[in-house]
């Protein structure tokens, strides 16, 4: 093998071990989601009210969002510190035993308060996780790569995020074929244990990859930050406020379509949950086909121009989505979720490229991290319960659909204003930090 092969062959391995990743992690965090919306409130939540217990058993899928900031701080840092590679082993690790755990856990009937109340400690754990699991992975894959195929791999690598939901919903999908009694029984903890065989294959590929390059130059040149938190909120702290706008669009947008989604179905569609996963699943495709080919777009004309004219057009397709989806018809509601994720794809996919290069690669790590969980903070974490809160006082989808229109016009003019960051050459991080020069 010749050396001049050998980053192509890394940097195919790191984008392998960075979608592989995010698959499983958001397998994990789907699976959780939709068992808050369907299962958990009569398992774990059974001495309240219907209603309350949804709405309880939904905010405990938002606790694990705002557990993310703390993963972020902590993985961030050390990201910076220490690299790429040991940490998305550690957080990998992390998912994998918080998910099983979960699966393993007894009910309410058999523990009492204990049983909600370890639930909400193993949804901390995973919201901790994957604060750090998914900037790190976007890290991993965009630094192995050539700098004019980073919009491509970076869209490859957010994939992961659909296949993940896929992945999570056809699990789903079976236990929903079982009786009611058998589900809540023993069925639900069917896909939480299944994550055992995702994460140990996860964790095989990532034990094989080499250190980013970009970060092993940065080390090399003794460029690392004592305290990279501190550093990119005084160097970077506008960039951090612009990334986290920049992601509640996309965030609130995929949580409410693939979560809320199913108790919307259900409740005012009086549509089975099955019939609802039958609708979304190949809806999804249109993010696996699409992701990449916006990222080969990037690549020829700037990731800025993709995201901002996908958030625009985000701006308008809710209110395209839900009349689709209030018809009840099968190709209908198909039609509407090819059109709302064919545009939500492009928008999502320049997230590795876009963001990571708003930060010079001794701060990225942290600065990636801060900024996508505070947005998922604000656009995933209670998405559905703020969903359902509106329906509620309004009776209609119109405000949902407002709400999502909001968030994507926030993201859009945030994006107009990410910029690159001015250097990334070692020399000039050695300068900036103080550290020695040669």
């Amino acid at each position: 093998m010749s050396a001049g092969t050998q980053p192509h062959r890394q940097s195919g391995r790191a984008a392998l071990a960075g979608w592989f990743g995010t698959a499983i992690e958001f397998y994990d965090f789907t699976i959780y989601g939709l068992a808050a919306s369907l299962l958990f409130p009569k398992i774990f939540f059974p001495a309240t009210d219907p209603v309350v217990g949804t709405l309880i058993s939904l905010s405990t899928f938002g606790v694990g969002f705002v557990a993310r900031p703390l993963g972020a701080l902590l993985f961030g840092h050390l990201g910076d510190r220490m690299g790429r590679k040991t940490i998305l082993v550690t957080t990998l690790m992390m998912m994998g035993i918080a998910t099983t755990a979960i699966g393993l856990l007894p009910s309410y009937g058999t523990w009492g308060m204990a049983a909600p109340v370890l639930l909400v400690v193993l949804r901390i754990v995973q919201g901790v996780s994957l604060g750090g699991e998914t900037s790190g992975a976007v890290l991993l894959t965009v630094e192995h790569a050539e700098k004019h195929r980073r919009g491509f791999f970076g869209g490859i690598l957010n994939t992961g995020t659909a296949v993940g939901t896929i992945l999570a919903n056809a699990m789903f999908l079976l236990v929903a074929q079982m009786p009611e009694d058998v589900q809540l029984a023993w069925g639900w903890r069917i896909p939480f244990l299944a994550s055992v065989l995702l994460v140990v294959s996860g964790l095989v590929i990532r034990f094989g990859l080499r250190e980013s390059p970009e970060f092993a130059d940065v080390k090399g040149a003794g460029s690392v930050h004592k305290l990279p938190l501190v550093d990119v909120l005084r160097k970077c702290g506008g960039t951090v406020v612009l990334v986290t706008l920049a992601t509640v669009g996309a965030g609130s947008t995929i949580t409410i379509s693939s979560v809320y989604v199913l108790a919307y179905g259900k409740g005012e569609l009086g549509l089975s949950t099955s019939t609802m996963l039958y609708v979304l699943l190949p809806g999804l495709c249109a993010v696996v086909i699409g992701a990449p080919l916006y990222g080969r777009l990037a690549d020829r004309i700037g990731p800025r121009k993709v995201f901002t004219a996908t958030a625009a057009a985000m701006v308008v397709l809710p209110f395209v989505w839900f009349p689709l989806l209030n018809t009840g018809s099968f190709w209908l509601m198909l039609l509407g979720f090819v059109a709302l994720y064919a545009a939500y794809s492009g928008n999502y996919a320049m997230y590795p490229v876009y963001f990571s290069q708003a930060f010079p690669v001794a701060l990225r790590f942290s600065g990636m991290a801060i900024g996508f969980t505070l947005g998922t903070i604000f656009g995933n974490a209670f998405a559905p319960t703020i969903s359902a809160s509106l329906l509620e006082a309004t009776g209609t989808w119109v405000s949902i659909a407002g709400y999502m229109a909001a968030a994507w016009a926030v993201s859009m003019v945030a994006g107009l204003f990410l910029r690159e960051a001015r250097s990334e050459r070692p020399e000039v991080v050695r300068q900036e930090t103080g550290a020695p020069t040669a």
